[in-house]
């Protein structure tokens, strides 16, 4: 069964047991020479070791055999829903984390800042990933010289470093219940050395939205000819409002998301769990314990979520991704310390340095209960987990098997 939502909801049952999904996105690597190790397998991390040592392993394809997961559809995967079956652009999940209400027949769109040669030829798709204060000084300018186009208002936002949203605003649907549009093609072709894409519509509802985009591609990058750095924009992921069904009412669990990028949060939103405050920078995640900790008591499920394990991987540092990872590993006996009843370590996508992308390489899995049988691992590893019992799942089964290692689920049928 692709879905196992209208499964699990009649077998669920509240507990006091407590479940933590630790993220480390992009985790999954490859060797930079043919005999290496991973970037999971070089970094020295003692203390995952001796997590493995009393887990369970496996590997997780996130939507499909050979498909390369965005960072959205991995985590709906990652939740149980269905990332074929239940589909929502970047735009929307960006908006919705930063606190943009979307109405009917708005369309969302996520934002690259990127740096532009001679020819409109990208140079750089993420400008050097500048600043949250220059990503700020930089959308103002846009404000002042967007506040509309061709009569539809146009919100421009910060979310952080490279990347931005923008929201045009409908006004509402029409007599046929129409908006803008959102099936529209990139203008991001995702890599460098050819100028950006022309958006085109794939349907007549979405026409006006592509004409939108264009025009607004072009304007921006009137409005910052003059940045040495950030003078172009690149769109991808948009989106309308999505309705997903309720986590809560899915698996009866009072969940909470720890995560400080918006596009996550956004995520964690539309699903229904309640989003944390978290204090200071990505990097050193104390605020993430601070917040785990202050909250134990109050929820079922915790989302915990690390980037910079992905963001290393995408700007093709080996090194640095090996230090994110034992960055995550200095901090694991902290987490260890509350005591949850399941702990999951997994990702949404593999991001090998070796590309410099996401990649369609299944992520490793581990999950530790005091009701696992524990495999011979030695450590959490690309390799090890190819090896556990746990095999090769999909990522839409995760979920049921933390529910049942945390005796939240009845017997099926008689």
């Amino acid at each position: 069964m692709s879905d196992l939502i209208d499964t699990i909801r009649p077998l669920a049952k509240k507990t006091d047991s407590k479940i933590l999904m630790v993220v480390l996105d992009g985790v999954g690597g490859l060797p930079l020479t043919v005999n290496g190790e991973t970037e999971l397998a070089s970094a020295q991390t003692p203390h995952l070791d001796a997590l493995a040592q009393e887990s369970q392993l496996g590997l997780a394809e996130l939507v499909g055999a050979g498909i390369t997961p965005g960072s959205g559809p991995g985590h709906l995967s990652l939740f149980g829903y269905d990332p074929l079956k239940y589909v929502v652009g970047r735009g929307a999940l960006s908006a919705v984390g930063i606190g943009v209400r979307l109405g009917a027949g708005d369309v969302a769109v996520r934002g690259n800042f990127a740096s532009l040669g001679a020819g409109r030829v990208i140079v750089d798709r993420r400008a050097g990933r500048p600043s949250d204060e220059k990503n700020v000084e930089v959308v103002a300018k846009l404000r002042a010289a967007i506040p509309e186009i061709l009569g539809t208002p146009v919100e421009i936002y910060t979310e952080s470093e490279h990347r931005f949203v923008v929201v045009f605003r409908s006004g509402g649907v029409d007599e046929a219940g129409q908006g803008l549009g959102a099936n529209i093609s990139d203008v991001d072709p995702q890599v460098t050395g050819v100028p950006p894409l022309t958006a085109e519509a794939s349907d007549p509802t979405s026409a006006r939205t592509a004409e939108l985009v264009n025009a607004f591609v072009a304007r921006a990058e009137a409005a910052l000819a003059e940045e040495p750095q950030v003078n172009g924009v690149l769109f991808r992921g948009y989106s309308d409002v999505p309705h997903f069904p309720s986590f809560a009412d899915i698996y009866g669990l009072r969940a909470a998301c720890i995560a400080s990028y918006p596009m996550y949060k956004g995520l964690a939103s539309l699903v229904g769990m309640e989003v944390l405050p978290v204090e200071g920078e990505e990097d050193a995640l104390e605020g993430k314990v601070a917040a785990l900790t202050e909250h134990w008591e109050n929820y079922d499920f915790f989302y915990f979520h690390i980037k910079k394990t992905d963001s290393t991987g995408e700007d093709g540092d080996f090194a640095a991704k090996v230090k994110k990872v034992e960055l995550f590993d200095a901090l694991l006996p902290r987490l260890r310390a509350l005591n949850p009843d399941v702990l999951c370590i997994v990702g949404d996508h593999s991001t090998p340095s070796k590309l410099a992308s996401h990649s369609w390489h299944p992520v490793p899995l581990l999950i530790q209960s005091r009701y696992g049988r524990k495999d011979l691992a030695a450590r959490y590893t690309e390799e090890e987990a190819q090896r556990g019992s746990l095999g090769l799942r999909r990522g839409t089964e995760i979920m049921p098997l933390l529910m049942a290692n945390a005796l939240k689920l009845q017997k099926y049928g008689a």
